[in-house]
């Protein structure tokens, strides 16, 4: 990706100094800069408020709370897991703090519940039924509220930024579905494997 940008840049300026236009892509670069510091000051605001928020519903018990709510949906999906298993709560967790786009404040409870899975897994290097799922879950990233993607756009002057929001719960909504739908059906294919593996 290093190689790639550093391509873009140099075969931009060579193509601004043939045409004549090398102040146009200077000028470019200068803007650029200015804008993307100005992005990064309002991320640094907007994820310290929405992490701040998430530590105070912590605190108050209120993502504990939302955890127990979806601890049945989860122990559905995650059948494997013994049913006093810590990685539910993880899982729970980390899903609720996805879904408000808050991937920073989901990535601990992420990697403990990968931890706990790990820990109870028969093949320790191979990653089992239960991770891949939660891989999946994770890699489509169901979300309510965009929080990043809201800053940038604020931070870039857009005018109605919250219209983002319908698509992106349309849209991270049906890739969630999907990534579960396809690790559990993978998950049923290779049990039938190993069944007609094992038939005489």
């Amino acid at each position: 990706m290093n190689y790639i940008f550093y391509f873009l840049v140099v075969f931009s300026i060579i193509i601004g100094a043939i045409n004549g236009r090398l102040q146009d892509v200077i000028n470019a670069v200068m803007s650029g800069a200015e804008l993307s510091v100005k992005i990064v000051i309002s991320l640094i605001g907007i994820m310290a408020f929405w992490l701040g928020i998430m530590r105070v519903a912590e605190k108050s018990g209120l993502i504990k709370f939302i955890s127990r709510l979806l601890r049945p949906i989860t122990k559905v999906l995650f059948n494997e897991l013994p049913f006093d298993s810590p990685a539910v709560g993880d899982i729970a967790m980390n899903f609720t703090a996805n879904a408000f786009g808050l991937a920073n404040a989901a990535t601990p409870f992420g990697v403990r519940a990968m931890e706990e899975m790990q820990a109870v897994n028969d093949k320790k290097d191979t990653a089992s039924n239960s991770m891949c799922l939660f891989l999946g879950m994770n890699t489509a990233g169901f979300q309510l509220i965009p929080t990043t993607v809201l800053a940038v756009l604020v931070a870039i002057g857009y005018k109605n930024p919250t219209e983002i929001i319908a698509p992106t719960l349309l849209v991270t909504l049906i890739a969630f579905v999907s990534a579960v739908l396809m690790a559990k059906l993978a998950q049923y294919l290779a049990g039938r494997s190993k069944v007609n593996d094992k038939t005489p």
